[in-house]
């Protein structure tokens, strides 16, 4: 047995985090910290932009501002295609895992020093490569600290996935109150200051990881690599072309991003299934996979909205005053986190306590779109309100039913997407799963663009209505799913 062996198999064995492998602990803390900058900025990100000059925003028009947060959010998934793909032919995960982190820094640190519409791009543009390359692997190295039926996966992705929203919960807290005390560019220091403190308890423990963390699993073969260094040369020029000459702009970036997302999914479903490097079973199972992506987009395009869309609705609808105070703007996105971490280790535990009696990924999925549709229709009793008349608590119950809904599809897609991975497409099945993301962040953007303060009841009841019916039609999919997995639930 090789040395490699012995320590892989030493760290699947380990127990002593919560009864899972200490790195797990580097992970989940690492993790945490880049959520609480990426939360943290992105709580603020669209007040910035539609905010006045005179309050410390940039005067977008709401719709417009909306759409972009939502682009933004789809380019930080679609930007995990790049860092899997690196991570998978040239560095590995654990490489990539570390240098995007300090890029993540550097972009927050662009949003709190450079003013205006160039601290804007620079930092987003920074911010969302990073990510892409830090959010694929974390996930990848956390499914390597298990073999591919251990029970406790599932469950580690549930505590994982709680790291996640401690992060979501102090970001959106500490900026919201800095940036409602004291300006925009404060809060996106903090943001700074966050990531730094990631990289440095990340930094500690990297050598904890299993070795096969350290180099990629499918080398790219060093005659290719000036043919890879030129097609992220020709892209970049044919992005600057586009932009300049106005194909893109501000108010459909969105579309584009979503678009390009699909794109980038459906190759890399007819990459893996074609791959000579595939097997039969493999192959099946990604076609599995492309029922529970589409679920997923749905899902997702309702979720994001929270960073957008239902942000704009506490700004002007919902009643934030608590015992005569007036809570931040932005603080709406901290009861989401809030009720994660709440129930993330109660899911954690059914899951455990049940091992194979559980309901199926598949059906998880289903439930979750009837979740979310039932929140948006619950939109409705307020939907013909005057300003600020809906009241906190009946918001913090419609986000109770995302995060339930949550809790079914995120962390068990991570898991999901783990386990059904081909061998030689581990990280980049991963980053196909943040793609469904990606597409799903971009189009609440699009989405939002048609949400309207003054006439909300068609926006509440039509996206909670089609919600529902996707998420019945999902299950009926449950059997023939179950039949192409080949024993994977």
């Amino acid at each position: 047995m090789s040395s490699s062996t012995s320590t892989t198999e030493a760290v699947r064995n380990d127990t002593r985090f919560f009864g899972h492998p200490l790195p797990l602990m580097q992970l989940f803390s690492l993790e945490l910290w880049e959520r609480f900058s990426y939360y943290g900025m992105n709580g603020i990100l669209v007040l910035y932009l539609y905010f006045q000059v005179s309050d410390g925003g940039l005067a977008m028009p709401q719709p417009t501002a909306i759409g972009i947060v939502g682009a933004y959010g789809g380019a930080v998934f679609l930007a995990t295609i790049l860092g899997a793909w690196v991570a998978d032919r040239l560095l590995g995960p654990e490489k990539v895992l570390f240098y995007s982190a300090i890029i993540i820094m550097v972009g927050h640190i662009c949003l709190a020093l450079v003013p205006g519409y160039g601290g804007v791009a620079a930092g987003l543009i920074l911010v969302a490569l990073g990510s892409g390359g830090l959010k694929a692997n974390a996930s990848a190295l956390v499914g390597e600290l298990y073999e591919e039926k251990d029970p406790r996966r599932d469950a580690g992705f549930t505590l994982f996935y709680m790291g996640v929203n401690l992060g979501a919960f102090l970001g959106p807290l500490i900026t919201g109150l800095l940036q409602d005390s004291i300006g925009f560019h404060v809060g996106f220091g903090a943001a700074a200051v966050g990531m730094a403190l990631g990289l440095i308890i990340y930094a500690t423990g990297r050598k904890k990881l299993p070795d096969e963390a350290r180099g990629a699993v499918n080398p790219l073969p060093g005659s290719k690599l000036v043919l890879f260094l030129l097609a992220i040369v020709v892209a970049v020029i044919i992005i600057v072309v586009l932009w300049m000459t106005g194909v893109v702009n501000p108010d459909n970036l969105d579309w584009w991003i979503a678009g390009i997302s699909a794109g980038a999914a459906i190759c890399y479903f007819i990459v893996m299934s074609t791959s000579p490097q595939t097997s039969a079973d493999e192959r099946s199972r990604v076609a599995a996979f492309i029922p529970f992506f589409v679920t997923s987009v749905v899902f997702w395009s309702l979720y994001q909205q929270i960073f957008g869309t239902i942000t704009a609705y506490s700004d002007t609808q919902m009643n934030r005053e608590i015992f005569g105070w007036e809570m931040p703007i932005s603080w709406v996105q901290l009861i989401p986190a809030i009720f994660v971490i709440a129930f993330a280790p109660v899911f954690s535990t059914i899951w455990m306590k049940l091992g194979p009696r559980q309901i199926s990924t598949p059906v998880k999925a289903g439930l979750a779109l009837i979740l979310i549709g039932i929140a948006f229709l619950l939109f409705l009793p307020f939907a013909n309100g005057e300003a600020h008349s809906t009241p906190l608590l009946w918001v913090a119950l419609i986000l109770l039913l995302f995060v339930f809904a949550e809790l079914l599809i995120s962390p068990i897609g991570l898991s999901f997407s783990s386990k059904v991975a081909p061998k030689v497409f581990q990280s980049q099945m991963i980053a196909v799963f943040f793609l469904s993301s990606g597409v799903g962040t971009a189009l609440s953007g699009v989405l939002g663009g048609y949400y309207s303060a003054d006439n909300q009841t068609p926006y509440w009841s039509s996206i909670g209505a089609a919600s529902i019916v996707l998420g019945l039609l999902a299950l009926t999919l449950t059997k023939p799913m179950l039949k192409a997995l080949r024993g994977i639930r």
